[in-house]
């Protein structure tokens, strides 16, 4: 039987739309106010969630202290009040949608999980729009 945890996790950054292929007009275009120049922010809720069978000693399949501890130390320490097109090398060169940001994430916590593993990467940009990689 396969059996699933999530933690979520919470972080503040400010992130611009923009495709610098795209002219400004471009980028208003497809983008929207997202794509102002100064950028904007949001509160982030990232949700992680990890399959895996119950080990019978411990009654889990990972410790969620621990697996909350990763997150933070792999990917909340880099992104959490900071600006994600400038300040964020894992990013770089990739436009900070919510969906970009997801798979930036996946990739980064999929090798790092041990126990378990990486089932889903939720990147909730507000309460109405989310992200979702999935194994």
């Amino acid at each position: 039987m396969q059996s699933y945890i999530s933690v979520r996790r919470h972080f503040s950054a400010a992130h611009r739309l923009c495709n610098p292929e795209w002219s400004p007009e471009e980028n208003q275009r497809i983008y929207g106010t997202c794509s102002n120049p100064n950028g904007h922010g949001h509160n982030y809720t990232l949700e992680i969630t990890v399959c895996g069978k119950i080990d019978p000693e411990t009654g889990m399949i990972l410790d969620m202290k621990t697996l909350k501890e990763l997150i933070d130390d792999a990917v909340i320490a880099r992104v959490d009040h900071k600006h994600l097109n400038h300040d964020v090398p894992f990013l770089d060169g990739i436009v900070p949608t919510a969906e970009n940001l997801a798979a930036a994430v996946w990739k980064i916590l999929d090798p790092l999980i041990q126990e378990g593993a990486l089932h889903e990467v939720r990147v909730y940009e507000s309460d109405r729009n989310i992200a979702i990689v999935r194994r």
